[in-house]
């Protein structure tokens, strides 16, 4: 039980210090653009979510794939690429500092990753016999 608790108090210390790099990319450079890297990395996990469910029944074998599965994970990998993309295009076209645009992915990374580790770490199988 304590080992739960600590990963959870772990993982939003470090949600708190993305989300802080983001907004601190945007507040000290009076710019808001980079604030739309946490709404794409917030949304990022959700096809994945969606589809996951989506596969084959249990008779069917491990190696084939579901198409709703793997339109899931193109879809979430499409909106982490932007993630990532986003602030360097702005930075590239100076619409943004690029310590900003550095801030704006540092904080972007560790929001996304938070998010992978918690579904990683508190994930139940839907199996009833184990």
């Amino acid at each position: 039980m304590t080992a739960g608790l600590k990963t959870v108090i772990l993982l939003s210390f470090v949600l708190a210090v993305g989300f802080l790099l983001i907004i601190l990319s945007c507040a000290l450079w009076a710019n808001w653009l980079p604030l739309l890297v946490a709404l794409t990395f917030v949304l990022a996990p959700l096809p994945n979510a969606l589809f996951a469910h989506c596969g084959g029944d249990e008779f069917s074998s491990y190696e084939t794939g579901s198409g709703a599965v793997d339109l899931g994970r193109f879809i979430t990998a499409i909106i982490v690429v932007t993630g990532f993309a986003l602030p360097i295009v702005l930075a590239h076209s100076e619409v943004i500092k690029p310590v900003a645009c550095m801030m704006s992915i540092i904080g972007g990374g560790l929001v996304y990753g938070t998010i992978l580790v918690y579904t990683a770490a508190f994930r139940q199988d839907d199996s009833e016999y184990e």
